[in-house]
């Protein structure tokens, strides 16, 4: 593991947020930006070192995650806020224009600031997230289909989501994250419990406590359509295809890659929604050979 800086930015009054970088100081900065309830530490030790051999990669944890502050009780917030707070952490580190690479919520984190502040991208990679946008899907065969009518969540990872989170201590809690990673995994690689455990123990060490905020669920997701300036943005975009996503399961990928000018399709062969090691090299090829053809 390479080592690493570690500093806090304020994003609002009362809010800061945890931020880490790695990597050459003087390489294009490549920010990444989780998913919802996640932080920075999901992404993998061994993806980020691989980023951070062509770049400054900066890693943060969303509000109400790992180190920064859990605010939203007091202070709600809207999911366009967690956009905001994308500027908030490149202007916090002195960054003017930086690669994004979004995972889940954060891939509409990152549509959102490619739409609204393309001048502070450099480029953009989606990975397991859906199209902020209206216009429909166009199959191979021309025929189109409404966007909102493309597949929903897999029943698998509803139901999971729909059990209610109890306090059992923290063992029982790092079994509920080890099946919930499971579920996400899409099962078409093998999965190997021991991984996302010691992934979980380490994401609760940096953390300091063991239970998941809600509040991204609850947060107010109106306002988030972009249909027009995702359609005519200049900021180069790549889009992974995950055959195995059961959260935004294809063609959700291939309608994403329509809906945002001239962006490009890369398939990760059997990825799901989850980052086991099977799929962090070829990940890490992709968002370097995207980022460095982006400029």
């Amino acid at each position: 593991m390479q080592q690493a800086h570690q500093q806090f930015v304020d994003a609002a009054p009362g809010v800061r947020l945890w931020t880490e970088q790695r990597g050459p100081a003087g390489a294009p900065p490549l920010l990444l930006v989780m998913g919802a309830q996640a932080a920075g530490l999901g992404w993998p030790e061994p993806f980020v070192d691989a980023l951070a051999v062509q770049h400054r990669v900066i890693r943060y944890d969303h509000r109400d995650t790992g180190r920064s502050t859990w605010s939203f009780d007091e202070q709600p917030y809207r999911i366009t806020d967690l956009a905001q707070d994308i500027v908030r952490v490149l202007d916090g580190l002195g960054i003017e224009r930086a690669h994004l690479v979004g995972l889940s919520l954060g891939g509409m984190l990152t549509q959102l600031v490619l739409a609204d502040h393309p001048d502070r991208v450099l480029s953009a990679t989606l990975m397991g997230t859906s199209a902020l946008s209206t216009a429909p899907y166009t199959r191979p065969d021309g025929t189109e289909i409404p966007a909102a009518e493309l597949p929903g969540i897999s029943p698998e990872v509803l139901e999971m989501w729909a059990r209610p989170v109890e306090d059992h201590g923290l063992e029982a809690e790092l079994d509920r994250r080890v099946e919930h990673w499971r579920v996400l995994s899409g099962g078409r690689l093998p999965f190997d419990p021991a991984y996302y455990r010691a992934l979980e123990r380490r994401i609760i060490e940096h953390t300091g406590r063991y239970d998941v905020s809600t509040a991204h669920g609850r947060a107010d997701h109106s306002g988030m359509l972009r249909t027009e300036k995702l359609a005519t943005t200049e900021v180069p975009t790549l889009v992974i295809s995950a055959p195995a996503e059961p959260v935004f399961p294809p063609p959700h990928p291939q309608h994403l890659s329509q809906v945002i000018q001239d962006a490009s399709l890369v398939e990760i062969p059997a990825m799901g929604h989850a980052l086991p090691p099977e799929v962090q090299g070829p990940l890490a090829e992709a968002v370097l050979a995207h980022a460095g053809k982006a400029g």
